[in-house]
């Protein structure tokens, strides 16, 4: 009886994997020179899934919960060959667990640039990075591809093949739906579900699902991102007359307030023709901002454009207006008037000396030079 308590107690009574971490996505139950006993109980815990092989094949799959292993609860155990000792002896199997927990925060990322064929910037290489999660979904699949007779698996046995097929999908995702590197920014969804929907077989292969997947970022090129910024801006500038105007009257009010620079500023400026272009733009300006003004006349001495209004010149201060007098009656009449208009004499007249046609109102002969006050 001794010896028989000794021998059942070398036989595993509790089948379990109680100290599951990250790490692992598959592990085998050690049972190093022991044999599972018939009746032993075999503990699933949530977020696990335990599977019995026997020399290399399935025997039996269970979800989380306890279970005795017994025949008539696990008939599938009746056809392994320890059996043929009597349905009570111990037997011999290999039990694996899953775990099916989600692997979350998993990173995926371009290690060498892609090149991208874009309408505005002709060929571009971009990088790309984001994270994506999965969990193990099939049992024959990641025993009979990946395990083998392997004690443990984890995520970092599997995932450098996840990731370069995460890049070489993320090219064919950027060819296949042709977005402008203007547009990536505002398109990461629309792409990461484009590359979900072709990476799902391919994790399927694996025995895993894919769960989540997200394009966190695309960089670009220094040069490609200056280019893009340029284009913003002129964007936000919008009237791009106004915006130059706003910057030569900025340029020249930092010039005036900086005396040592406003010489070398200016010297550049003419230099380069860009004085001269500033010149112009401000006198635009100020023309438009000035209302337009009625023409103006003439000062009969000096040619000096003055209001209409005006009595006297603004130059040389000769009367604009000068009245004319009726030869005869004397009476206010309008300058080069032939007539008067209140006694209607004709106003001009012949010189009393020499007979030449004087002009209205004339006291000398411009000919002769006779004063014609003479005249009776």
């Amino acid at each position: 009886m001794g010896l028989f308590n000794k021998i059942a107690g070398e036989f595993i009574d509790i089948i379990e994997w109680n100290d599951q971490n990250a790490n692992e996505l598959v592990h085998r139950f050690e049972r190093y020179e022991h044999e599972i006993k018939m009746g032993a109980q075999l503990i699933v815990r949530p977020g696990q899934k335990a599977i019995l092989v026997n020399e290399g094949h399935i025997a039996d799959i269970f979800t989380p919960g306890q279970y005795k292993l017994e025949t008539q609860n696990i008939p599938i155990l009746s056809t392994l060959k320890g059996w043929k000792y009597g349905f009570n002896s111990p037997f011999k199997a290999e039990v694996y667990f899953l775990n099916l927990t989600e692997q979350l925060d998993r990173k995926w990322g371009t290690s060498t640039p892609v090149i991208l064929r874009d309408a505005d910037f002709g060929m571009v290489r971009v990088r790309a990075h984001g994270n994506y999660s999965y969990q193990v979904s099939s049992d024959s699949e990641m025993l009979s591809r990946l395990v083998g007779a392997r004690h443990s698996f984890g995520p970092d046995d599997i995932e450098g093949q996840l990731r370069s097929k995460l890049v070489s999908s993320f090219s064919d995702a950027i060819g296949e739906l042709k977005i402008a590197v203007l547009d990536l920014q505002s398109q990461y969804d629309e792409v990461g579900d484009f590359m979900a929907t072709k990476l799902n077989a391919t994790f399927k292969d694996f025995g895993l699902t894919l769960l989540g997947f997200i394009l966190e970022n695309v960089t670009v090129p220094e040069d490609v991102e200056k280019a893009m910024d340029q284009r913003a801006s002129m964007g936000a500038v919008g009237d791009l007359n106004k915006f130059s105007q706003f910057q030569a009257a900025q340029a020249l009010e930092d010039a005036a307030n900086n005396p040592g620079m406003a010489g070398n500023m200016m010297g550049m400026m003419v230099g380069g023709g860009l004085a001269q272009g500033m010149g112009n733009i401000l006198q635009n300006d100020q023309q438009q901002a000035q209302p337009a003004q009625t023409a103006g006349i003439a000062c009969p001495k000096c040619a000096t454009q003055n209001d209409p209004n005006s009595k006297f010149c603004c130059n040389c201060g000769t009367a604009m207006m000068q009245e004319q007098h009726c030869i005869k009656c004397n009476a206010v009449i309008a300058e080069g008037a032939r007539f008067c208009s209140k006694c209607g004499s004709a106003q001009q007249s012949e010189c009393i000396n020499c007979g030449f046609e004087l002009a209205a109102g004339a006291k000398f002969c411009s000919k002769c030079g006779t004063p014609q006050d003479e005249v009776s």
